[in-house]
C-alpha cells in the first residue's frame, strides 16, 4: 500500500502544477463572473452580446470539467489510501492507473494555457514584398487557413477583403470561431515566405514572395480592454469597391486610429456606420491585446507600435515549391516535404510543433 500512497502523492503534486499552468483558479473566477451575468433577469435583452457571453461560458465550463473530475478522483484516492490494507488494494491500484492515463491525456491541454487561448481568432493576411506574386500568395494562405478551419468544423466569417490589382488579394480579414481557435492559430502570426516559379512572369522565373499573417484573439467585450476615447481618432468616409449600388451612397466606412501606438483599423464591409465602427473597435482591441502579449506590458500606455514588415529576414516559415518541395518552420525547425498537403490545410503538425516549442521556452 505504501507504493500506491507514493503514486497518489506524486499525482497530487503533478496535478497542482498542471492546474497552475492552465490557470485553473482564474478560469473558475471567470466562469463565476459569467454565471452571474447569465443569471441576471435582463441578460437576454441584448441578444448578440448575450450569445457571445453564453458561448464563452460554455467553452470555459467544458475546459474546467475534466480537471474537476480529476481533482475529485485524487481526493478520493487520498481518502482510500488512509484505509488499512484490504481487498480494496487491487481495485484502487487499477483505478489509479486509469486516472494517471487520463491525466497524461489531459496534460496536452497545457499547450493551451494562455489567457486568451479559448477565444475565437481574427486572422488577417497582408500581401508583402513580391508584387502580384505576393498578392496571389496571400490568397493561397487564405485558402490554406479556410481549408484547415473547415476540417476543424469551425465557423468562418469574412470581415474585410481588398482584391489584388491583377490576381490574389492585397489583404483579407476573417473571423474563425471554434474550440481553442486562438490557442491553435497563435503560432501562425508572422511573415510567411513562398519560393516558386512565378505564374505571372513571362520568363517563368523563380520568385520569392512574402505575406504577413496577423492572428488576434477576438476581444469583442469593451470591458475586457478599456481604451481611453481621448486616445482614439475616428474618421468616417465613403465606402469604395465592391458591395452593390448603395455601398457608395453614404459615409459608412470607418477608420479608427489608436494615437499612442499608431495602430489603424479601417472597416467598410457593412453598410451601417455603427456596425463598421463596432467591428473596427473589436479588431483594435484585439490588436492591442496581442501587442500587450508580445511586449509583456500591463498598461496600454506602455505599448509601442508594431514594426514587423513582410519582407526578407522577418519570416517565421518558408514554403518552397521550386527547386525542391519543403515547408520549414524557422522557429521549431519542423519540416515536411508534403507542401501540397500543407497548402490544402493540413497544418496541424506545424501547429503542434509550435505548441511543443512554446512549452519549452516558457
Amino acid at each position: 500500500m505504501d507504493n500506491i500512497r507514493q503514486q497518489i502523492q506524486q499525482l497530487k503534486k503533478d496535478l497542482e502544477i498542471a492546474l497552475e499552468q492552465v490557470e485553473f483558479s482564474r478560469l473558475e473566477e471567470q466562469q463565476a463572473t459569467l454565471d452571474k451575468q447569465i443569471a441576471a433577469s435582463d441578460f437576454w435583452v441584448n441578444n448578440p452580446k448575450a450569445a457571445t457571453i453564453a458561448q464563452l461560458q460554455a467553452k470555459i465550463a467544458n475546459r474546467l470539467q475534466p480537471w474537476r473530475v480529476l481533482q475529485k478522483s485524487v481526493e478520493e484516492f487520498l481518502e482510500l489510501s488512509q484505509l488499512p490494507d484490504s481487498d480494496l488494494r487491487s481495485a484502487i491500484e487499477q483505478q489509479l492507473q486509469t486516472t494517471i492515463q487520463d491525466f497524461d491525456l489531459l496534460k496536452d491541454e497545457l499547450k493551451f494555457s494562455g489567457k486568451y487561448d479559448e477565444y475565437n481568432a481574427i486572422v488577417s493576411i497582408y500581401a508583402g514584398a513580391g508584387g502580384t506574386d505576393a498578392q496571389d500568395w496571400a490568397a493561397m494562405l487564405l485558402r490554406m487557413y479556410m481549408r484547415w478551419a473547415e476540417k476543424e468544423n469551425c465557423v468562418i466569417k469574412t470581415i474585410e477583403t481588398a482584391p489584388g490589382d491583377e490576381a490574389g488579394l492585397k489583404s483579407v480579414t476573417i473571423e474563425i470561431s471554434g474550440s481553442l481557435i486562438y490557442g491553435k492559430l497563435k503560432g501562425e502570426h508572422g511573415v510567411h515566405r513562398l519560393v516558386r516559379l512565378s505564374p505571372f512572369n513571362a520568363d517563368h522565373l523563380r520568385q520569392t514572395s512574402f505575406a504577413k499573417v496577423d492572428v488576434l484573439p477576438k476581444i469583442d467585450q469593451p470591458d475586457e480592454l478599456v481604451i481611453d476615447s481621448n486616445n482614439l481618432k475616428i474618421d468616417v468616409y465613403r465606402s469604395g469597391g465592391h458591395g452593390g449600388q448603395s455601398v457608395n451612397t453614404t459615409d459608412s466606412a470607418v477608420r479608427i486610429t489608436h494615437i499612442p501606438t499608431g495602430i489603424t483599423v479601417s472597416i467598410q464591409n457593412e453598410r451601417s456606420q455603427l456596425q463598421n465602427k463596432e467591428t473596427a473597435l473589436t479588431i483594435l482591441r484585439s490588436k492591442l491585446v496581442r501587442l500587450q502579449l508580445e511586449q509583456h506590458k500591463g498598461q496600454l500606455s506602455e505599448l509601442k507600435g508594431p514594426v514587423l514588415s513582410a519582407e526578407w529576414g522577418n519570416q517565421i516559415r518558408s514554403y518552397v515549391l521550386h527547386p525542391y518541395k519543403q515547408v520549414k518552420d524557422l522557429r521549431t525547425n519542423y519540416e515536411t516535404s508534403d507542401i501540397n498537403g500543407v497548402l490544402e490545410g493540413n497544418i496541424n503538425p506545424l501547429i503542434n510543433a509550435y505548441l511543443e516549442y512554446s512549452l519549452k521556452i516558457q
